[in-house]
């Protein structure tokens, strides 16, 4: 299957988690290391430039903090990022530099590269979002099947079993996902794509597309 591995999706030199990519192929691979690679990164990270609240809590002492938000562990912020009024960030997360976890987000093993917008109302588990990735109002990740198998990432001709039972979304530098969309277990979206508003996304979308599903049939008497 082609454009999906690390490479064609993503630049790893656009995140702190660098090193947690650079040992697998396909990026949906590092999901089960994220916790580990948290506590490990965190322990060498400057308290001139982090502070440590709590056990494996690692913030930027520049990045914007809201009050309301719950921050658990373990988890990296990282430079410039804002975290908004009651984000929930449940733990194994890694928010990039000036990235925005917004209102009511929810963050569940995750990477989100630096720059990524996920501002309002987003669930995002599970998933990997690349550079400047941005996440419209409502949209989210589905990360387990309604069945409960295991995830496969398909596209039109082939398949690559993951292995795992929770995958959700993987999104390439530059992804723009349109409000109250919808990215089932195992979605992949090319860099530079755009998905409409109001989509059910399956399997992978190629890199620099339009994804939009406007179908208009007439009425039956």
């Amino acid at each position: 299957m082609e454009n999906v591995r690390t490479d064609d999706l993503l630049d790893i030199s656009k995140t702190i988690a660098a090193g947690l990519f650079e040992k697998y192929i396909y990026p949906w691979e590092v999901l089960p290391h994220i916790k580990d690679f948290i506590i490990a990164l965190g322990a060498t990270l400057s308290r001139d430039e982090y502070d440590s609240p709590s056990e494996n809590v690692w913030i930027a002492k520049d990045a914007r903090i809201s009050p309301s938000a719950f921050i658990g562990s373990p988890c990296i912020i990282d430079k410039g990022a804002e975290v908004r009024h009651c984000a929930f960030i449940r733990g194994s997360a890694i928010v990039g530099k000036n990235a925005v976890v917004g209102n009511s987000t929810e963050l569940k093993n995750v990477v989100l590269f630096d720059g990524v917008q996920v501002p309002h109302y987003n669930y995002v588990g599970d998933s990997i979002l690349g550079y400047k990735a941005h996440m419209g109002a409502g949209s989210i990740t589905s990360n387990v099947k309604s069945d409960k198998t295991l995830v496969h990432i398909k596209d039109s001709s082939d398949e690559i079993p993951t292995g795992m039972k929770k995958v959700g979304a993987i999104l390439g530098d530059n992804v723009e996902i349109g409000c109250n969309t919808v990215l089932n277990p195992g979605a992949v979206v090319g860099r530079n794509t755009i998905i409409y508003p109001v989509s059910l996304i399956r399997g992978v979308i190629p890199e620099n597309s339009i994804y939009k599903r406007a179908d208009v049939v007439a009425k039956r008497e």
